[in-house]
């Protein structure tokens, strides 16, 4: 049976992306990738053009799957409150999870220097992804500064990702759920 190219390439990705988020950009060389994939090195250069390419690709299919999980399991919440703490605690079960290391995308942005390096560009495209979720929700409470709480917000999330893996504290994203509810209730006030 002939595996269609989208499949290798899928295969690629994957195991880029997880060669990524285990050890960093750097740490994923071409001879890691073709030992770990199983893919020959003329396959990888058939669909990308370099480590760069196959790097930025990755972090793009990682962006669209882990936002769609987010959203998803996010807007269980019945009410735009509901769904606002629920954030935190999507959050909290992600940091619970085997493998949890962090944010990709802050990891990597903190790998590469030139803010205008593709990889710099995805990461902040996809902050700026959460960023907007933030607001359609804030947006939702009928209050009169949306986007403030949505920056706050945005904050909550990013500071709980950083305690949680580099301090090991999970509870980073009930403290800051607990800071979330301070502000609606402050908003709605």
């Amino acid at each position: 049976m002939n595996k269609k190219p989208t499949d290798t390439r899928e295969k690629i990705l994957k195991t880029a992306e997880q060669l990524i988020y285990q050890n960093g950009i750097h740490a994923m060389g071409m001879d890691l990738l073709v030992k770990s994939s199983g893919v020959a090195r003329k396959s990888i250069y058939h669909h990308f053009a370099n480590k760069e390419d196959v790097a930025a690709a990755a972090l793009n299919e990682r962006d669209e799957r882990w936002m769609h999980w987010f959203r998803t399991e996010s807007d269980k919440g019945e009410t735009p409150q509901d769904r606002i703490l629920n954030m935190f605690t999507v959050l909290r079960s992600w940091f619970e999870s085997e493998g949890f290391r962090g944010c990709a995308f802050i990891n990597t942005a903190g790998e590469v220097g030139d803010p205008n390096d593709p990889v710099r560009q995805i990461a902040k495209i996809h902050k700026q992804k959460l960023l907007d979720y933030a607001l359609e929700l804030s947006e939702q409470l009928n209050i009169e500064h949306p986007a403030v709480l949505a920056r706050q917000l945005l904050i909550l999330m990013e500071g709980a990702i950083t305690m949680s893996y580099v301090m090991g504290d999970w509870s980073a994203a009930d403290n800051a759920r607990d800071v979330a509810k301070i502000l609606l209730e402050q908003v709605s006030a």
